[in-house]
C-alpha cells in the first residue's frame, strides 16, 4: 500500500464512519499521508481527523477514535494507534509493508522524503569564511531545499577559489548579511584542523560532513582507503553494488518488482523508512552527519544481504527474487539520493 492507495483508504474509512452515522461531515477530496513527525509511531500517519474536526464539531482526538476501527479493518493495517491531539499512525503488516515502501522508493526515486509543496519559509544562512562553514553551510542548504524551504546563503568573506574547484563549495553571496537579515544561528562548526582539498571533492566533502558540527574533523587519508573500515567507501560500495545487482539480474533475464514476500530484510527496510525523517531532522537541526550517519546504516544493511538477491547455482528466478532485488534497487536509490544531497558523487562500478 503506497501513500496514495493508503491515502484512498483513510477517505474509505471516513466514508464508512459517515455513512454508519458516526460523524457527521462532508468527506474530504483528498487525505494527507505521510511518515510519522515527532512522538509519531508506525510506517504512516494521517491528519485527516484533525481536518475532519470543525466540520463535525468534536474534538479531533474524538474524531480519530471514531475513524480508528474502520480504518484498522483495512486490508494490510497491522495497528493504528492515536497520537498527540488526534494524528491516526498507522502501521502496515510485514509484507504489505516492505512493498509499500520499495514502491514509494522506486515511484519518487532520488525525490523520495523531499517535501513536494514549499513551505513558503526563508532562511539566509550565513557562515564564518573558513572551508568547513561553507562545505555545511552548502549542504544545509541542500537539506532545506528538499524539505520545501528557500535558502539563501552566504559568508564573512570571499571564499577561497580551491574550495570550489576542489570541494564543489560555494556561496550564493560573501560579505555582512546585514542587520535586517535573519541570519540562521548553529552555523559554526568546529574548524578544519588542515586544508582538505587534496583529499579531493568526495572524500574531502565527506571529511568534513561525516562528523558531528562540535566534533574536530579529521583530515587525512582515511577517507580515500578502498577497505570496510572507511564508512565513505562502505556507502559508494553499497550504492554500485545495487547497480551491479541490477545488472547481472537483467543477464539473467529478470527485473526487480516490489511485490510481497522477499522476506528477512528487517534492518534495511528500517533504514529505508527512515529516511525521509532523517532529512526533515538533518534539515531542522542543521545536521547534515545526520544524513551521513543514516547513509551508514543503509549501505551496512544492504551490503548485508545483496548476497541473496541474485539465484544461486542452477536456481530459477523466483518471485522472492524480484522483490529482493526491488528492495536493493530501493536501497541503491535512498544511496545515490543521500549522497547527492551531501555533494559526493554516487558511483555506477567501484
Amino acid at each position: 500500500m503506497t501513500p496514495v492507495e493508503l491515502s484512498r483508504t483513510v477517505l474509505c474509512a471516513v466514508r464508512r464512519a459517515v455513512d454508519a452515522g458516526q460523524l457527521v461531515a462532508p468527506v474530504p477530496e483528498r487525505a494527507q499521508v505521510s511518515p510519522p513527525g515527532p512522538g509519531g509511531r508506525g510506517d504512516y500517519a494521517t491528519n485527516v481527523a484533525l481536518q475532519l474536526a470543525r466540520p463535525a464539531g468534536r474534538p479531533p482526538r474524538q474524531v480519530a477514535e471514531i475513524l480508528r476501527p474502520h480504518l484498522a479493518d483495512a486490508e494490510g493495517v497491522s495497528r493504528v494507534d492515536i497520537t498527540g491531539p488526534g494524528f491516526l499512525n498507522i502501521t502496515l503488516d510485514g509484507a504489505e509493508r516492505e512493498r509499500a515502501l520499495v514502491a514509494e522508493i522506486l515511484r519518487r526515486a532520488e525525490r523520495y522524503g523531499f517535501v513536494d509543496e514549499p513551505t513558503g519559509e526563508l532562511v539566509r544562512l550565513h557562515t564564518p569564511r573558513e572551508v568547513r562553514a561553507v562545505v555545511t553551510g552548502q549542504t544545509v542548504a541542500r537539506l532545506l531545499r528538499s524539505q520545501g524551504v528557500l535558502v539563501r546563503t552566504s559568508c564573512e568573506g570571499e571564499p577561497d577559489p580551491a574550495w570550489a574547484l576542489s570541494l564543489g563549495a560555494a556561496v550564493d553571496a560573501h560579505g555582512s548579511p546585514g542587520a535586517a537579515a535573519p541570519a540562521s544561528a548553529g552555523l559554526r562548526p568546529v574548524p578544519a584542523p588542515e586544508d582538505p582539498t587534496p583529499l579531493g571533492r568526495d572524500a574531502g566533502r565527506w571529511a568534513l560532513l561525516h562528523p558531528a558540527a562540535h566534533d574536530r574533523p579529521r583530515i587525512g587519508a582515511e577517507h580515500l582507503a578502498q577497505r570496510e573500515s572507511n564508512p565513505l567507501f562502505r556507502v559508494r560500495y553499497a550504492h554500485a553494488r545495487a547497480r551491479a545487482l541490477s545488472r547481472n539480474a537483467a543477464a539473467l533475464g529478470f527485473t526487480g518488482a516490489p511485490l510481497q514476500g522477499g522476506g528477512e530484510a528487517g534492518p534495511l527496510l528500517d533504514a529505508l523508512a527512515a529516511h525521509p525523517r532523517t532529512l526533515a531532522a538533518a534539515a531542522r537541526h542543521r545536521a547534515p552527519d545526520r544524513l551521513a550517519r543514516q547513509l551508514v546504516t543503509t549501505a551496512d544493511a544492504l551490503l548485508a544481504v545483496q548476497h541473496t538477491v541474485l539465484p544461486l547455482g542452477d536456481e530459477k528466478p523466483s518471485a522472492a527474487h524480484r522483490s529482493r532485488l526491488a528492495l536493493a534497487e530501493a536501497a541503491g536509490t535512498v544511496l545515490a539520493g543521500g549522497l547527492s544531497l551531501l555533494g559526493i558523487d554516487a558511483p555506477e562500478h567501484l
